[in-house]
């Protein structure tokens, strides 16, 4: 019962602190339980199957966590209406025992070389499996631990040198000097000891929040240059009205938005994510030619200087099968056709600009590693919103120019706000500004959009740009460098933002090295690995 009852405590302190409802602090020793059970359990316990044991009870801890900060995936509907099980279980379920795997190899190489290397390797192997989950196909790094402190820019200023990643890296640490710190008053009671070791932890948690404090008041990067910025926020119902409602009338109603609501010179008109055409996609091989572009280019002919950047279903057909993207499925016998969640740049007597979403939502957007598993599942890919293909993506980031302004935009598709590598291949690119453009409505009220919101404050640090945050039904914001929101809108208005959006053209150390500590960590567990066979390589050759 005992080590139930720290799993328990673990699962609780990690739901807590989590954004956007949460207190991040309880983050620091969050794991501490954890670890301690997997400690009684090793040392202490009588258990025959102990590996059993660690792994069954470090995977209810991690459903529990899964489920309390991630269980508005139950928000996302079915194509009958009712709510969608396994859109939250499947999830809950696979990341879960992901998670419960990383602790189970950290128990076996603990138990195999000592506590001391155990604990090492522990934040080795949880950093990598973080990097892991930000690049394979199943990507889902929500939960990653950095995350925790998106509800408090004050505290993690420091985010433009280390990035998210580097909060993992701070969270881990400290949880291990806890959990030392317990072990070794627990074995000695020496009091010098406990006050050293306190010290030191509190000085590692206190020390970064003192450094983000005074580079939050004395932030002074000077802008190059500014813009007026409105975000349209039509509120369309994305299971309804959407894929119902005509295309023109989709777009009038989205020009009318951004008519009524244009006040003085506005430089950027920013609609959401598949804003248009709504039912259907937009052709690529026929931009030019296309009714609803040539609409935005039309209304833009009204309001001279001013750019249209919106997000749009798109595609492209293909006559014969040379050379085909891995994407793209065939309709008939001569015809194939490759589909893509897109971001353009409409600007009159000028070529639209396009570029493609490259971090797809698995299930939704992207069949993982299709070329395994569909000849298992057939065309019954899991519905996870679901498809039976894959959307194609851009493999480099783009940035949108301005020839009005000196304004570049980088458009960030919804989920890519996530990742923040990512978003730094953008200001690589010459993006002065973060354009997030968002249809984050599919689970209603719930934790969903204001996490993913919370999220993008993580981004303007790390890059330090501002973000104009567009949302189908909100939150859109405008959020500052610092990682501030200025201004946003409510949930489910129909209505528009306006902000004046300052662009900034120096790079932070984040976005030139991007996620160092992760790099490191591999390398570590790389060494971690290596110097375990080799030990045992000897000691079988001192038996021999």
């Amino acid at each position: 019962m005992k080590y139930v009852l720290l799993t328990l405590i673990s699962a609780m302190l990690l739901s807590i602190s989590w954004p956007t409802y949460g207190v991040p602090f309880f983050i620091f020793f969050a794991l501490v339980p954890l670890l301690m059970m997997e400690h009684g359990v090793s040392k202490f316990s009588n258990y025959k199957r102990k590996s059993w044991v660690v792994f069954g009870l470090s995977y209810l801890c991690f459903v529990i966590w899964n489920i309390v900060t991630t269980g508005w995936l139950y928000g996302a509907k079915n194509p009958d209406g009712s709510n969608s099980v396994l859109a939250v279980a499947f999830p809950v379920l696979v990341n879960s025992l992901l998670y419960s795997l990383v602790f189970q190899f950290y128990h076996w190489y603990k138990n195999a070389q000592g506590t001391y290397w155990g604990l090492g390797f522990f934040i080795a192997i949880w950093m990598s499996f973080e990097k892991f989950h930000l690049n394979w196909e199943f990507t889902w790094p929500w939960l990653n631990l950095g995350n925790a402190f998106s509800e408090y820019p004050k505290l993690i200023q420091w985010y433009d040198t280390l990035g998210a990643t580097g909060g993992s890296f701070w969270i881990l640490v400290i949880n291990i000097l806890i959990f030392y710190t317990v072990r070794t008053w627990e074995a000695g009671r020496k009091r010098n000891d406990l006050i050293r070791n306190s010290s030191i932890v509190i000085g590692l948690i206190a020390i970064p929040m003192v450094i983000s404090f005074v580079k939050f008041n004395n932030f002074n990067e000077k802008p190059i240059g500014q813009v007026n910025v409105l975000m349209l926020q039509p509120d369309l119902d994305p299971y309804a009205e959407k894929y119902s409602q005509d295309s023109l009338t989709i777009e009038n109603d989205l020009l009318s938005l951004a008519e009524r609501n244009s006040k003085g010179k506005i430089d950027y008109y920013i609609a959401p994510e598949t804003a248009l055409p709504g039912r259907g996609s937009i052709s690529e091989r026929a931009f030019e030619k296309s009714l609803i572009l040539n609409n935005l280019k039309g209304f833009l002919s009204k309001h001279p200087g001013s750019v249209f950047t919106t997000g749009i279903s798109s595609h492209k057909f293909y006559t014969n099968n040379t050379d085909l993207p891995k994407e793209a499925y065939q309709l008939n016998q001569e015809l194939w056709v490759e589909n893509f969640n897109s971001a353009v740049q409409v600007i009159p007597n000028q070529k639209v600009e396009v570029y493609h979403k490259g971090k797809l939502v698995p299930g939704v957007e992207i069949f993982p590693y299709m070329s395994y598993l569909k000849p298992l599942l057939g065309d019954a890919m899991l519905n996870l919103g679901g498809t039976v293909a894959s959307l194609g993506t851009d493999k480099e980031r783009v940035a949108f120019s301005n020839p009005f302004n000196k304004g570049k935009i980088a458009p960030i598709i919804c989920y890519e706000s996530i990742y923040g590598e990512f978003t730094g291949d953008y200001v690589k690119k010459g993006a002065n500004f973060l354009a997030i453009m968002t249809n984050d409505s599919w689970w209603g009220v719930t934790e969903g959009h204001k996490q993913l919101l919370s999220y993008a404050k993580l981004r303007a640090i790390e890059t330090r740009r501002e973000i104009a945050r567009a949302a189908n039904s909100g939150i859109s914001a405008h959020i500052n460098a610092k990682g501030e929101i200025l201004e946003d809108t409510f949930y489910g208005d129909k209505t528009t933002l306006f902000a004046k959006v300052n662009l900034y053209d120096q790079q932070t150390f984040y976005t030139r090295a991007g996620d160092l500590l992760s790099r490191f960590s591999i390398f570590a567990l790389g060494f971690l690995l290596f110097y375990f066979l080799i030990k045992r390589v000897q000691n079988k050759m001192k038996k021999e």
